[in-house]
């Protein structure tokens, strides 16, 4: 596993399927804010990134996930993780999800 120190971007922590550490994001007043890592998802030429937070998060029940999209920033070369608010787009990335999890539990 990866050390914290190594990753300056938090994408790159993301896409590391080695990594299970927290991933640490800022809200719009530069607090953090610490999410688990449930999965990467394509769709539609796009990556998609499930987060769970670990600390309550006003408007997030316990047992709910938060679906963000990698963006280009126009100020740069940078990718940004964005909250996805498109409610059809959350369907259909969480849909995938669950396909996944039942592809792999029939595995077993």
């Amino acid at each position: 596993m990866a050390k914290k120190e190594e990753y300056e971007n938090p994408i790159l922590q993301l896409l590391d399927k080695d990594n299970n550490d927290p991933i640490t994001l800022y809200d719009e007043n530069e607090k953090p804010v610490e999410f688990e890592q449930i999965a990467i998802i394509p769709l539609k030429d796009k990556l998609y990134a499930i987060l769970k937070p670990l600390h309550q998060m006003d408007g997030v029940a316990d047992d709910e996930a938060i679906v963000f999209s990698f963006e280009e920033d126009d100020n740069s070369e940078d990718q940004l993780l964005v909250m996805e608010e498109s409610d059809a787009i959350i369907d259909e990335v969480f849909e995938i999800y669950n396909k996944l999890l039942d592809e792999q539990g029939s595995k077993k």
